[in-house]
């Protein structure tokens, strides 16, 4: 509850008067990713600093987030492994601040709509897969250790 009193405080409650959309006011609030491009090459780039007042809260709000079932926690940990998994405080911390963007990017569209914010689900990631795709990968991982696989189609 106070968390919502200072976001609210911080952002205000008609958001499109400021923010034309959450774009930004996810760079305003220093939550969107860096962007360091120089000769084509593309480097990770430090985000900006952004609102002082709104990044902790949100931070701490992700921190919540992640612990219950749902789709902020699949998305941190998509993340965490995607940096260097659980035993590295970097990946952990970049993971939280895109946790953080995806609370920020929520708020806007419930407050720019009016619609209360629909759960994605713990399993929206896996449910975005090209089930094929998905069968010919793990076909390929399942040699690569050495085995054998033939397909028959599941007894429906």
């Amino acid at each position: 509850m106070l968390s919502a009193a200072a976001v609210i405080s911080e952002i205000g409650a008609d958001v499109r008067e400021f923010f034309p959309d959450a774009g930004h006011l996810a760079s305003w609030a220093g939550l969107c990713p860096g962007n360091h491009e120089s000769a084509g090459k593309r480097r990770s780039g430090k985000r900006r600093p952004g609102n002082k007042h709104l990044q902790p809260v949100l931070v701490e709000c992700a921190w919540a987030a992640i612990r219950h079932d749902g789709y902020l926690k699949a998305l941190y940990h998509r993340h965490v492994m995607k940096w260097g998994g659980y035993r590295s405080h970097i990946a952990k911390s970049k993971a939280i601040v895109v946790v953080a963007h995806a609370i920020l990017v929520i708020i806007w569209h419930v407050l720019a709509t009016g619609k209360p914010y629909g759960e994605l689900g713990a399993d929206y990631f896996t449910r975005r897969q090209d089930p094929e795709r998905e069968t010919l990968r793990l076909i390929a991982k399942l040699e690569a250790l050495g085995h054998r696989v033939t397909l028959e189609d599941a007894a429906a």
